[in-house]
């Protein structure tokens, strides 16, 4: 039983398993699921950030136990680590400020969040690309793509500087 839940949840419920893109598959996903639940459901920031250490803090052990008898380190299908990465950003931009985020600039800014996000995912800059070649375990499944959303937020930190600087 405890297989097929970990299967369910590395996978994001078997999109893992899509033949196309299941990375660019699973950030759309969850940057839909993220918009709705800060702008249709309306819940608070403390209840999503809950719900995503959970899931963070789980997804070690399930991407262990998934990949434990599993040659390749780092399976395409496992993309609950494209779900992390694609939350920090997110998130970090629903809490900044700590104001009303507009529906239509929020639309926006997770278009550009996205974007970046799979830009860093594929292009793997340093240290990204160390993390996923260095550690073929659990750790670096998950910390490429975390870095590879901190990585989001700088790009996001540094145009916003430098629009409010000379624009």
């Amino acid at each position: 039983m405890i297989k097929i839940i970990n299967y369910l949840f590395v996978t994001c419920f078997g999109i893992g398993s899509v033949r196309f893109a299941p990375g660019t598959i699973t950030s759309l996903i969850t940057t839909i699921f993220l918009y709705s639940l800060f702008h249709i459901i309306n819940l608070s920031s403390n209840t999503v950030l809950i719900i995503l250490l959970i899931i963070f803090i789980y997804s070690f052990y399930a991407v262990s136990h998934y990949i434990k008898y599993n040659e390749n380190k780092d399976p395409k299908e496992v993309v609950i680590d494209e779900f992390i990465g694609q939350s920090i950003p997110i998130y970090l931009y629903e809490i900044s400020h700590n104001t009303i985020k507009n529906s239509q600039e929020a639309v926006l800014l997770y278009f550009y969040i996205f974007i970046l996000f799979r830009f860093f995912d594929i292009k793997k800059p340093f240290p990204v690309n160390f993390f996923d070649k260095k550690f073929k375990n659990s750790f670096g499944v998950i910390i490429d793509d975390v870095i590879a959303g901190l990585y989001v937020v700088l790009t996001l930190i540094i145009f916003m500087v430098i629009k409010s600087k000379f624009f």
